[in-house]
């Protein structure tokens, strides 16, 4: 039987504010949502895509030479011109590229070969409390692959931690739940209505989810971007506030700041970026906000 694979785009070395601890964080490939201010686009879709690095590029021809669709072309101006649509992601670009201007975002790794890069770092976990953490993307929607690396992980004695959407069949996380040691869990919006708009996804599975985790006892952190103009009004974080006090189960709110520093990305990917916009939100309103949510018994953090 040939070995699970899973798709991935990256893996984070020295991490530290993914779970306790110095951790690695394997990032999967893949969201059920679309959020209008995600700064890692290149994880949305499940599937390798090719990405540009204008400012690398040096021209050199390489790339229009290989192209079997010709998805690259040097104009008689000299301005060079990627036609994303002709492109079928077949990578052979990526490998003349000698400045790394193409570069292929998502790769397929085995459990076997995600080991030996974790346990590379298993006297830092050790001596920190740390550990591994799946993220993405989202690491459910790679379920049984997660599922085996889960379980290779907590054989070697590892910490783990899956920062999820919530955004999946219960029956999933039902699975990999004896597995998991905490959820860092997204609360991006508690209107239904305003979820869909800026997620492309309503969040009734979400509330489920976080209440059935709480049940189960596991620590879980939730996490909660601030968005300005989009969840940061003193209304819609105390109805979340009720919401999140009354699981038990729940050790942490961090207050994640809208940034822009994924704003190149989309670029890159010819996508839109939609918030381009908007500013972060101030460190006073942040600590409003923070407020709010102490002032019902929750231990809160505002950062990263």
């Amino acid at each position: 039987m040939a070995p699970l694979k899973a798709l991935i785009f990256d893996i984070k070395k020295f991490a530290i504010h993914d779970g306790p601890g110095i951790r690695t964080t394997v990032f999967f490939k893949g969201c059920p949502l679309a959020c209008w201010w995600c700064h890692n686009p290149e994880a949305m879709l499940p599937r390798p895509e090719l990405v540009l690095f204008e400012e690398k590029c040096i021209s050199c021809g390489e790339c229009f030479r290989v192209c079997p669709e010709q998805a690259h072309e040097l104009l008689p101006d000299g301005e060079r011109v990627y036609h994303r649509d002709r492109c079928v992601q077949c990578g052979s670009c990526t490998e003349v590229c000698y400045a790394e201007a193409l570069v292929m975002e998502g790769r397929e790794v085995t459990v076997a070969d995600l080991m030996v890069e974790l346990l590379k770092d298993l006297p830092f976990y050790e001596n920190s409390g740390g550990g591994v953490t799946l993220s993405g993307g989202e690491p459910t929607m790679q379920h049984e692959f997660a599922l085996a690396l889960l379980q290779e992980c907590k054989a070697e004695g590892l910490h783990t931690a899956v920062d999820t959407s919530g955004q999946t069949p219960w029956r999933i996380l039902e699975t990999l739940l004896p597995y998991i040691d905490l959820f860092l869990y997204d609360v991006k919006h508690i209107d239904k209505g305003s979820h869909r708009r800026h997620t492309g996804t309503d969040n009734r599975r979400i509330l489920d989810n976080l209440e059935r985790l709480g049940a189960s006892g596991t620590p879980i952190e939730i996490r909660m971007p601030i968005i300005p103009t989009i969840n940061d009004d003193g209304e819609g974080v105390e109805r979340t506030a009720r919401m999140l006090a009354g699981i038990d189960a729940i050790t942490r709110i961090q207050l994640l700041p809208y940034h822009k520093l994924g704003a190149s990305k989309y670029a890159r990917l010819e996508m839109e970026y939609q918030l381009a916009e908007i500013e972060p939100p101030s460190a006073a309103h942040m600590e409003d906000l923070a407020g709010r949510l102490r002032s019902h018994g929750l231990e809160v953090s505002v950062g990263s």
